[in-house]
């Protein structure tokens, strides 16, 4: 197993444990090309986001979470129903979500970055 491949599943094992979510659908395991995790304890997990121009994830979860949007945004949220719609957000916003799953896109001609905050109790 490459080193990678360890420090994924670590992340899944510990990720699954403190969040409850279930490994596969975690989205730093189920896409770690665009979600980092930059602090971890027993209370939160900071995961940073980074989406190119026009790149795409595949459908994951988040626990309960506040965002920090570092770059203005377009994209398309794809809910797990199917259902989708398009958000619009400014650098410096700030915004909360419970537990979710989604697919998100970037629909713009820049990159994205987000600081996520997931917490855990």
């Amino acid at each position: 197993m490459n080193k990678n491949a360890i420090i994924a599943a670590a992340i899944a094992a510990t990720a699954t444990f403190a969040t409850g979510i279930v490994a596969s659908e975690d989205a730093v395991v189920a896409d770690p090309g665009h979600y980092v995790v930059e602090f971890e304890n027993d209370r939160v997990r900071i995961i940073r986001i980074k989406y190119g121009p026009g790149e795409k994830s595949v459908m994951h979860t988040h626990g309960p979470n506040a965002s920090i949007i570092l770059t203005d945004s377009k994209m398309r949220m794809t809910s797990a129903d199917g259902s989708s719609e398009e958000v619009e957000m400014k650098a410096g916003d700030v915004d909360w979500a419970d537990a979710e799953e989604h697919l998100p896109e970037n629909l713009g001609d820049e990159p994205i970055e987000v600081v996520l905050v997931e917490l855990k109790k």
